[in-house]
Parts: structure tokens; sequence; C-alpha cells
């Protein structure tokens, strides 16, 4: 799903700050994913979220003039065609960052499930570095600690290193993991005069 302008303004109108859109692989997409964060003339945003959450019901004093400089827009490069448009997408007024999918990137580039490649790495180094050079916040996401940290070591402005559903899942395994290793214990005779 790419970045829906309903969805945006919807999103906005319940009072988020900062939107992370996903696949943006042109400056055109980009232009647009701002333009549904921004009010008219800059923008396409509905003017009735004045009586939304985000202006806290129409009592933040100018929320209309002042609502954008508020705002964190981050769009998300995920692939072979992003890469190539990516200092273009970078310069889009509006765009704060970029944040790289190094998953479907890799699936772009021809190995998927594989992150790690050297193709893949390479291709986020560069990526990283347009984004910097462009003025703008580079993110990315990956669960292998090393990378984690040559990330931060190019200059990855924001670098996820957790997801929660795996986090949760690895903490159950380990959980479980324990109570093996102990061996299951000893049935006990329940008492059946209560």
């Amino acid at each position: 799903m790419q970045a829906e302008t309903a969805l945006i303004k919807q999103y906005l109108d319940i009072g988020a700050q900062t939107l992370l859109l996903p696949m943006i692989d042109t400056p055109a997409q980009a232009a647009a994913a701002v333009a549904a964060t921004r009010y008219p003339p800059r923008g396409v945003r509905g003017v009735g979220s004045a009586l939304a959450r985000a202006s806290r019901w129409n009592s933040i004093p100018e929320y209309l003039h002042r609502a954008s400089e508020e705002l964190c827009i981050l769009v998300q490069a995920e692939s072979t065609v992003a890469l190539r448009n990516l200092a273009d997408i970078a310069a889009v007024d509006g765009v704060d960052g970029v944040f790289f999918g190094p998953s479907d990137l890799s699936a772009s580039m021809g190995h998927i499930g594989n992150p790690g490649a050297p193709a893949v790495q390479s291709a986020l180094a560069q990526g990283i570095e347009t984004v910097l050079r462009a003025g703008k916040a580079a993110g990315i996401l990956t669960t292998d600690i090393p990378l984690a940290r040559e990330h931060l070591a190019l200059g990855a402005t924001f670098v996820a290193v957790g997801v929660d559903t795996t986090l949760l899942a690895g903490s159950a395994r380990r959980l479980a993991q324990s109570f093996k290793q102990q061996g299951a214990p000893s049935p006990t005779k329940v008492d059946s005069t209560y």
C-alpha cells in the first residue's frame, strides 16, 4: 500500500505528528504524500480537522497555520526504483527523512530473504550517504546488531533494532526452553476434597 491521501489525513486528524509513509519510489509520489499533510494552498489536507483531535477540538490557536511545522514526514525507500530516484525524493520540500526497508529492497534487488547481502548493504550505504547529503534524516531497520552498528557508523540518523513481535516470540521461546531444560515437573495428586 502506497501512502494514501485519505489515510494520511485521517492519521493527522487523530493527532499523529510523525508519519512513516511506505513504498515511495518517485519524487512525484513523495510530493503527493507531503501534499496530503499540508493545508491549502500548500497541500490537500482537509480543513475539517480544525474540529478534530489534532487541534484539540479547535482549542489550539492558529493550528491551521502552524500544523505543518509540527510534523515529521518520513518516506520509505524499499525498491531499486526508489534508489535510482533517491536524490530527487530526498530533495522534496516537506520530506524530513528517508527510511530504508532492507527486506523489501533486498527482494527488489534479487536477494529475497537476504538483506545482509553485500550488494544490498552497499546500496544501503550509498543511500544513507545520499540522504544525508540532501540534509535529511536517514533511517533503517535491522535486527542484526553488527549491521545496526555499521549503519550508525555510516551516519544513519535513526536505526530501529528490534521488532515487537520478534522480541515477544523470542522471549516466549527462551521461557519455554528454560522449562524444557529443567524437565517436566512431576505430576502431583490433586486433592478432590475441596
